[in-house]
């Protein structure tokens, strides 16, 4: 009896329950930007303008969620956007826009390894011992970046463990995470003032899309849930519905953090603090013990998000070279834990060099991996509508939009949202990217021409496009 290619090919384990998955979606969204971005957001657009801009954001994260929503419950595997652009538009948009995702997540957790230093140093002010070199104005110190890439190592081994071991760190840490959010919402009411708040809009337009443009980096993590589908243990479509309900959650969160923290002293003394959602935090409670406590708030979303993302580009680096778009070396799975290890170890060495690069690299990574997430975000909403029209019978346990055309009214409105954002990032408009983020954004995509092309031409979208390819890299 002959055996399929699927029941052949390397899976992953289904370990996953349903806490564990809102647990990493929402973790992987709230992160450390709150932590050091939002007296930048108070700065550029006041109190209102930033909650207005994170509500948009929101809005537009939560109808690019419902496309993947559908797709995540009709096609419940690890590698999330590589399966839906494989089906809908074929191999070479598939790999473009997994390359995309990959990019963006790789840039979040260098990131998170460059934040993690930065913030323990405010808790220990002489963490800076022996220097190394100077990156754009910024001395690097090797104590500093050591606490970093330490913290690689440590993420990457209990990623290695197994997608349990990470879910179970996850959950305490998100748990501990929305008790900061509690202890915040109780200092406002205290020792927050209203008259603090002002100005409620500041900026104008240009206030406003400063603030917009970071979306894609706060918001990105949600579609960690569609990475890991394959290793959850619960109905696809609830898997769907968790998607959306993370982004709802993570609205809720950055609207919460920008009004708690306003509230806390005026916009003029925030703009001069180092980290201001720390400080304010102090200044409502009239204790820097409670500063203190901020921060390891912001340790624990730098840790939430890291794992989560690290889970998120190492399911598609191992979902590509499972398809085989990538070296089947980025495919291996551990003979014991069976985690993608490679793929982590690819990861985690990026995340191991990023802290010795500096402090200049928070911005740059977050302002580079931001065109690439929401390519991919786009290139997900045109395949949801290609797919609508091409394969209308399709098993899709989460049908968004319900019978009518409204599902097809959500996936128009995702692809021109996505449009409309990528464009933001472009010379001339109100939040246009540094010369330094597009060159390690075209560093990245140079990268990814070297494996676009090894990605065979001419196979046509469908079921069955991975296997097409996989039997044409087999036959070279």
């Amino acid at each position: 009896m002959a055996v399929s290619q699927h029941e052949t090919e390397p899976s992953l384990k289904k370990v996953l329950g349903r806490f564990d998955v809102l647990a990493l979606g929402f973790g992987a969204m709230i992160g450390f930007g709150w932590v050091v971005l939002t007296g930048g957001w108070l700065e550029s657009a006041g109190t209102m303008g930033s909650v207005t801009a994170m509500l948009a954001g929101g809005i537009i994260m939560g109808v690019v969620g419902l496309t993947y929503a559908e797709l995540c419950a009709a096609m419940p595997k690890a590698g999330g956007e590589h399966n839906y652009i494989m089906r809908a538009m074929g191999p070479r948009p598939s790999f473009i826009g997994s390359w995309a995702i990959i990019g963006g997540y790789v840039t979040i957790v260098a990131f998170e390894a460059v934040a993690l230093p930065r913030t323990v140093q405010y808790i220990f002010p002489n963490l800076s011992q022996i220097k190394l070199w100077n990156v754009a104005g910024f001395d690097v110190h090797l104590t500093w970046a050591l606490v970093g890439a330490v913290a690689a190592v440590v993420i990457t081994w209990i990623n290695i463990r197994g997608v349990k071991e990470a879910g179970i760190v996850q959950t305490f840490v998100v748990l501990f995470l929305l008790a900061i959010g509690l202890v915040m919402i109780a200092g406002a009411f205290t020792g927050g003032e209203v008259s603090n708040m002002e100005p409620f809009f500041n900026g104008g337009m240009t206030g406003f899309f400063a603030v917009l443009v970071v979306v894609p980096f706060l918001f990105i993590g949600f579609d960690v849930i569609p990475q890991s589908a394959e290793e959850v243990n619960i109905p696809a479509r609830q898997i769907g519905r968790l998607v959306v309900v993370s982004v709802i959650l993570a609205t809720i969160w950055y609207v919460m953090v920008v009004l708690t923290t306003s509230s806390a002293m005026p916009a003029s003394e925030l703009a001069g603090t180092d980290i201001a959602t720390a400080d304010a935090m102090g200044a409502m409670f009239g204790s820097d013990i409670m500063a203190k406590v901020l921060i390891a708030g912001g340790i624990a979303g730098i840790l939430t998000s890291w794992n989560s993302l690290l889970l998120g580009a190492s399911r598609l680096l191992f979902s590509l070279a499972r398809s085989g778009m990538l070296p089947a070396w980025f495919g291996k799975l551990h003979p014991k834990y069976g985690t993608p290890h490679n793929a982590l170890l690819f990861i985690g060495a990026l995340s191991f060099l990023a802290p010795f690069f500096g402090v200049e690299m928070l911005v740059w990574l977050v302002d580079s991996g931001a065109p690439s997430i929401v390519l991919a975000y786009t290139m997900v909403a045109i395949s949801f509508l290609i797919l609508r029209r091409r394969e209308p019978e399709m098993d899709r346990p989460l049908r968004i939009g319900g019978k009518g055309k409204g599902g097809i009214g959500i996936g128009i409105a995702a692809a021109v949202l996505g449009v409309a954002l990528f464009s933001l990032y472009m010379p001339g408009m109100p939040a246009q990217l540094g010369i330094e983020p597009w060159i390690l954004f075209g560093l990245w995509w140079v990268i990814g021409l070297v494996y676009f092309f090894r990605v065979p031409a001419g196979i046509k979208a469908g079921p069955l496009a991975e296997e097409h390819v996989l039997e044409r890299v087999r036959s070279r």
